[in-house]
């Protein structure tokens, strides 16, 4: 996936200026497509000019006007074409399962600071995954379609992020055991 589809579908979801939509690349797109917020400006200037989207300038009172952009015709179409092409399967770089194997060559116990470094911050993102979906969506509420695929997407999320600690507290007695065998 490029990063221009990512931003394709956020603005089909909502138009929006570069601030915003960088915001919304922080909190939600970003767990599972990151961008800078440079990068997010470099592609939409790109995008404006391949005409995929367009630019209305909204005046503000007491700050520069902004720009809202918005998914034009051939940008739509774009999307549509990216959607009906298949996708390979991800194949997973993992550098701390790498130091896991590694470390049978050396002291097993001292990677238990940095597993429980991963696991920290897994549990924190599992946190806030959780609760954007008690805030976006409410168990009574109604959801259309798009509400429905983000919150899809947000479950899977949710999923991998408790595998990942199943495994890293799996991981942490492995070391604890093992590491007092040297």
């Amino acid at each position: 996936m490029a990063l221009e589809h990512a931003i394709l579908v956020s603005l089909l979801e909502q138009p929006g200026s570069g601030y915003e939509l960088a915001r919304r690349f922080d909190r939600s797109i970003g767990y599972f497509w990151t961008a800078t917020h440079q990068q997010i400006y470099r592609v939409l200037k790109r995008l404006e000019g391949d005409r995929w989207i367009d630019v209305r300038d909204v005046a503000q009172e007491g700050r520069p006007d902004k720009k809202v952009y918005s998914v034009a015709g051939p940008g739509r179409a774009a999307l549509s074409a990216w959607l009906a092409e298949p996708v390979e399967p991800e194949s997973i770089r993992h550098d701390l399962a790498v130091k896991i194997r590694g470390a049978a060559f050396d002291d097993p116990a001292a990677l238990i600071t940095e597993v429980e470094r991963h696991r920290e911050t897994h549990a924190d993102r599992l946190a806030r995954y959780l609760a954007g979906e008690r805030r976006d969506f409410p168990e009574s509420a109604a959801l259309d379609t798009g509400e429905e695929l983000q919150h899809v997407v947000l479950r899977g999320g949710i999923a991998y992020e408790r595998m990942t600690l199943a495994w890293l507290d799996d991981v942490l007695t492995t070391l604890r055991r093992v590491g007092g065998r040297r």
